[in-house]
């Protein structure tokens, strides 16, 4: 089976490292070249277009940023649509809107090409290691098909129905991090403003029925200063508007989430769109004059499990 990737963001080349250290045949493609380059050195071949990647792969992975990006790599200008053939898999692996997933797998199917939205979750760290949930949304004989490759991109995969759910849950877990972004940043700040050692707070937080996912890796790079996630405020705003969206549409009246998009773009205007998501609290520090740092927390989070072999998740 060979494999496409097109898109080697922060977490597309470590998706794609995975498989290359799997020593699966894979063909990959950027906008940049270079994004590509050690990917090359470990035994990946180039293609120039995204229809080069259709044409010679039978599962065609893309993990872009946007959906616009999605359906500009997909629809656009010798796009995987020029060269894709009855029989293949494009999968997803973007955060996206589930109608453009859905939209796009009808273009897929009277080619006779099947589809799946297949969004991964748990940070760069875990992508690096092939240690990363997946959420898959697809028909179940499609999951069978990909479910190889998805075991070794990540360890924890859960078939989450039909196309386009697994879209609508990624989402709903970056809105819920999002929530406790913010929550953990308050509470660090008031911590340290109370005068707390923070050192010993963040280890309070950690046992505690306050722990989260997200303290335990973005408060750790809060406290250290380097705020570095690998996760840029464009893309927060980015899915958690979507997920405002589905609310919207399904007329759910949230209270929180119109409040946590404000504070996001406040963000974005004071911090810039490509600063780091944990570069939120800086709007805290300069507001209290306070610097919620502490020694002894690591630059980046990095994932200390060795690679295991993927597992589906099922209830």
């Amino acid at each position: 089976m060979v494999i496409g990737f097109i898109g080697l963001g922060n977490v597309g080349q470590k998706l794609a490292c995975t498989l290359v250290r799997n020593k699966i045949q894979t063909y990959v493609h950027d906008l940049i070249y270079e994004n590509a380059s050690h990917l090359i050195k470990g035994g990946a071949k180039w293609a120039k277009t995204p229809a080069e990647v259709a044409s010679k792969c039978d599962i065609i992975i893309t993990c872009l940023p946007s959906p616009k990006v999605s359906a500009e790599v997909i629809e656009g200008k010798a796009g995987v649509l020029s060269g894709i053939r009855s029989g293949k898999t494009w999968v997803e692996m973007s955060t996206s809107e589930a109608s453009e997933v859905k939209r796009l797998g009808k273009v897929f199917k009277k080619l006779d090409v099947t589809s799946a939205d297949c969004p991964v979750s748990g940070g760069c760290h875990k992508a690096e290691t092939g240690n990363i949930s997946i959420f898959a949304g697809c028909d179940r004989s499609v999951f069978d098909k990909i479910k190889p490759i998805l075991f070794l991109l990540g360890n924890q995969v859960i078939h989450t129905g039909a196309l386009g759910s697994a879209s609508v849950l990624k989402v709903t877990t970056n809105y819920l991090a999002t929530t406790h972004l913010l929550a953990c940043c308050e509470a660090l700040t008031t911590l340290k403003a109370a005068k707390i050692d923070l050192g010993i707070a963040y280890e309070a937080i950690r046992i505690s029925s306050g722990n989260s996912f997200v303290h335990e890796t973005e408060s750790q790079v809060i406290l250290n200063g380097s705020r570095d996630i690998n996760f840029t405020l464009d893309l927060v705003l980015k899915d958690i508007t979507i997920f405002q969206n589905v609310a919207k549409s399904n007329k759910v009246p949230l209270e929180m989430s119109p409040l946590i998009i404000k504070i996001i773009k406040k963000g974005i205007e004071e911090l810039g769109e490509r600063a780091n998501s944990p570069s939120i609290i800086e709007r805290l520090e300069a507001a209290t004059g306070l610097k919620v740092t502490s020694p002894g927390f690591p630059e980046k989070i990095y994932d200390a499990d060795e690679e295991r072999p993927g597992v589906e998740i099922s209830r």
